[in-house]
């Protein structure tokens, strides 16, 4: 049954239209024929969620397959959250607005270490419990000793993750979640819900479902599986895998196509992979190592999902992905092409962070244009030793030759990453980043130019799991005093913005991020205390105080003073010989204490929950280590030892192998296409600005759309207009935008009828041609009511505009239909009705409403016990120029003339006023 949430999605909550569901290419399946019924659920509020690629793509794929349903669910702001505990009302999906209870299966996005808190708020919301152990415990109580299937019977769907945290650690998050899927979910998601319909059909048990899910090459069932007291994870019965392979799948770009967002959401624009996986084998880059082997996407592939999906979407902005969109060898060439395809419609594109060894003028052309955006390199270390270490394979002529030609081809500003902390790093190696930075900016200097600007953003290293680096860390102090090194360094430089990371944030995802199961109870008691993703954002203290409560309550604050105090390092026994660039690592190892303080003597302990302390060494098994990504762990030692030497493994995709164990049977092998030619430039966009004809909508703005802003509804319009073809004149200057001139803003959560657009056109448009265009890609909730050609020389009507005709609903608590008329009338005689309003500048101001309002009448009434409802008309001004009576302010005239306090319940806009 679908949750009434009209009356909790209203205008008085932030950006209402997120919990719409209507986007364009949104999928609606019908309920009652879908076998198994999936909810995506991303962790994140709906702007970062929808607009993420992986759940565009698998909302796509899922609802591609016969008899399985996809609907989504995101995290909702904490006005809604608020409104659902306040009415007990269960989060819902936003398409279907059914509760989260009523499907069979719920998949969450976990891709940030710290992220789970977002998960267990929402599963709260729903009303799930938030462990495995309780949602069984539930079922069996509720069902009496029967077996029930996954959806009839049992009262909960089944919960499971993905992501790259889930499919790198998943153990701290181990009682949260029925199964986890590892890696690519394409062809694993729907593998797992044809064994879910098969369960469905067969009426198995939880429990029997969950069995035949393990026996997928990708799914993990946290249950079947029990922690040593190692660390390690090992099964608990001898039919499951004892490792648990890391899915692999090809990109399809086509599926990227999709989920149109009325809310400009954080990546708004048309986002295509092109290449999946990443072999240059930085050593600190979990991405890296979790995604290989790397798989090019054909170019004309590319290239047809880009022209097909701005058609699709009328998006003007389009991105290439990649975790180095600079080893896509055809990145110039399809650049190039869809730019010349697309020359005529002011279409960009931008590209995430790149390899500056990469870039040239090639990559250049096609990043520019009449909206040329940030570009962004990451070099990572300030000197050559440390960018060996980490295997960056940059050379500082690379370095300098990539950000000359980018200053060259007309950049000012470019954004620049580094990292501090990394293994084997000294002094001079942090200060190393400022003379990097201040070297380019001397070597990029010319008379007639601006002087080459940085925004930096300096990370601390977090070690990650299935890296050569993740037997290292770093201590909070340490870090601390790298970031105050570098702070004194950057004093001296001009033009240089230095961002760094709190130390507490990376300490907090360093110690989550390498944990076992017994974590689970930290990341629910830092849910309890308030410790969601938001509260970093708004209370970074409040964040992480309520994560140090729970460490703390959990009894495991001597495991987290290891993290702080950077006691698992490989790199403090042999700190000199590191330093200068060689160690052994049979000879290294690192005292571990668990539970003594950072004075206490190796092989002491002082927690009582500790194990008896043993030398850490490179042996020790892992919590992840049942986790099969394709990379040997001895290739990892390996790799390691020659970090410490400071030597350098080439990328396999372009030269030798170096045999980390990936590629094979089970994850494939290396894809690299030959890049064809480069089409020759067509030229840049030249804003067609010739105007040849106006033309005048009247539309309406009904239902679900009075949610939508007003700017919303500008980007709308834009949008509408390239999906239609229609040839929209555009204005000039640096950056040209279409001639579309809506009359006047209204409010949110207002309807109207009498809404009033112009258009200007390049080429004549038979009027009958343009509404029937307009009116097909429009949202049913804005009809078109009438287009009629006016005049290029006629003032636009948001300057014509006079007045406006409104209905607005008002209730009071008790009035008789004469007291009502009464109030009315009154106000019609008065001559003056003084009201103090505050201006834009902030200064107050006394303005005479009456002479504002023209016509006011009582349309109808309805008159109960406890409330008395009327609809008013009324007719007031609405000038360009301020002149204007708001709906609330005819509130305000009748509380004035009957001193009593009345409610505005709804605002309809009859029709807009223009002057002759």
């Amino acid at each position: 049954m679908a949750v009434a949430v009209e009356k909790l999605i209203t205008s008085d909550i932030l950006k209402p239209a997120r919990y719409l569901g209507n986007e364009r290419l949104s999928v609606h399946k019908p309920w009652d024929t879908a076998a198994i019924r999936w909810v995506l659920t991303y962790p994140e509020v709906y702007e970062v969620g929808a607009s993420n690629l992986g759940h565009i793509i698998l909302y796509n794929i899922l609802n591609a397959q016969p008899r399985q349903l996809c609907d989504r669910a995101y995290l909702p702001g904490q006005d809604l959250a608020a409104k659902l505990r306040a009415t007990n009302t269960p989060l819902f999906a936003v398409e279907s607005k059914r509760s989260l209870l009523e499907f069979d299966i719920l998949g969450f996005s976990l891709s940030y270490e710290l992220g789970a808190t977002n998960i267990l708020e929402m599963l709260d919301l729903a009303g799930i419990p938030l462990t495995w152990q309780e949602r069984q415990q539930r079922k069996d109580e509720g069902d009496e000793g029967d077996e029930g299937e996954i959806s009839s019977s049992s009262p909960y769907p089944l919960i499971f993750a993905g992501g790259q945290t889930a499919t790198s650690n998943p153990e701290p998050y181990a009682d949260f979640f029925d199964f986890f899927a590892l890696g690519d979910g394409e062809e694993l998601l729907p593998e797992i819900g044809l064994v879910l319909e098969e369960a469905k059909q067969a009426l198995l048990s939880r429990e029997q479902t969950l069995l035949d899910l393990a026996q997928i090459p990708g799914v993990y069932v946290p249950q079947f599986y029990d922690m040593a007291a190692d660390g390690s994870v090992h099964p608990n019965r001898p039919d499951v895998p004892k490792r648990i392979l890391r899915r692999v799948a090809t990109p399809i770009p086509a599926y990227s196509i999709g989920l149109v967002p009325y809310v400009e959401t954080v990546h708004d624009r048309l986002t295509i992979e092109i290449r999946r996986g990443c072999t240059r084998g930085c050593r600190f880059c979990q991405p890296g190592m979790l995604t290989r082997p790397a798989r090019d996407v054909e170019p004309e592939k590319v290239v047809e999902a880009i022209e097909e999906g701005m058609r699709a979407t009328g998006y003007n902005e389009f991105s290439l992905l990649s975790l180095s969109c600079s080893d896509y060898l055809s990145l110039p060439a399809v650049g190039m092409e869809i730019k010349n395809r697309l020359k005529n419609e002011n279409i960009s594109l931008s590209l995430p962070s790149q390899r500056v060894d990469r870039f040239d003028e090639n990559i250049a052309n096609i990043l520019g244009g009449t909206r040329q955006g940030g570009l962004t390199f990451a070099p990572e270390a300030g000197t050559q030793r440390m960018r060996d270490i980490v295997n960056k394979g940059l050379t500082n002529e690379e370095l300098l030759r990539g950000v000359k030609t980018a200053w060259e081809q007309g950049w000012d500003k470019i954004k620049l990453y580094f990292m501090i902390g990394l293994p084997g790093e000294a002094d001079a190696d942090v200060v190393g980043i400022a003379e990097t930075v201040s070297w380019l900016q001397r070597e990029c200097r010319a008379r007639g130019r601006k002087p080459l600007n940085f925004n930096l953003t300096i990370s601390n290293f977090t070690p990650k799991p299935h890296t050569p680096f993740q037997w290292h860390s770093v201590s909070t102090a340490e870090f601390q005093r790298k970031q105050n090194l570098l702070r004194q360094e950057f004093r001296r430089i001009r033009g240089v913005k230095v961002n760094f990371t709190d130390v507490r944030i990376s300490a907090m995802e360093d110690f989550i991020g390498r944990g076992d199961r017994s974590l689970g109870k930290v990341v629910r008691r830092a849910w309890e205390l308030g410790a969601g993703m938001d509260s970093w954002y708004d209370s970074l203290d409040k964040a992480f105080g309520a994560w140090g409560s729970a460490i703390a309550q959990a009894g495991l604050d001597w495991k987290y003073r290891q993290v702080e105090n950077g006691e698992w390092n490989l790199f403090h026994a042999e700190e000199d010989t590191c330093v200068g660039g060689s160690a052994d690592l049979s000879k290294v190892s690192v005292a571990q204490s668990r539970g003594g303080d950072e004075e206490d003597e190796v092989g002491t302990s002082s927690s009582p929950h500790s194990p008896l302390p043993t030398p850490y060494s490179l042996d020790t098994p892992l919590p992840w280590e049942h986790i099969d990504t394709g990379i040997d762990k001895k290739w990892l030692i390996e790799d390691l030892q020659r970090a410490l030497e400071a030597a350098t493994v080439p990328d396999c995709s372009f030269e030798g192998c170096s045999h980390c164990g990936v590629c094979g049977t089970d994850f494939g092998h290396n894809i690299v296409i030959e890049p064809p030619a480069i089409p020759q430039f067509a030229g840049e966009f030249v804003p067609n600005t010739t105007k040849v004809q106006r033309l005048r909508v009247w539309f309406g703005k009904q239902g679900d759309m009075a949610l939508m802003s007003h700017l919303d509804l500008m980007r709308l319009f834009d949008r509408v207009i390239r999906r239609a073809g229609l040839p929209v004149a555009f204005t000039g200057g640096f950056h040209p935008s279409p001639r579309i001139s809506v009359a006047n803003a209204l409010a949110l959560g207002a309807t109207s009828s009498g809404e009033i657009v112009d258009f200007e056109l390049t080429q004549s448009v038979p009027v009958a041609t343009f509404k029937e265009k307009l009116a097909g890609e429009l949202p049913k909730d804005i009809p078109i009511y009438d287009v009629v050609e006016i005049d290029l020389k006629a003032s636009a009507a948001s300057q014509a505009i006079e007045a406006a005709e409104y209905l607005i609903t008002v209730a009071v608590g008790e009035a008789t239909l004469a007291q009502w008329q009464q109030w009315i009338d009154t106000i019609k005689a008065k001559n003056e009705l003084w009201y103090e309003q505050t201006t834009k500048s902030g200064k107050s101001q006394q303005v005479n409403l009456r002479s504002r309002l023209f016509e006011l009448e009582l349309v109808q009434t309805n008159t109960s016990d406890l409330e008395s409802t009327v609809i008013l008309r009324y007719v007031g001004s609405c000038r360009p120029d301020g002149v204007l009576l708001r709906p609330e302010q005819i509130l305000w005239m009748l509380e004035v003339v009957s001193n009593e306090e009345f409610q505005l319940l709804h605002i309809h806009r009859n029709q807009l006023i223009l002057g002759v």
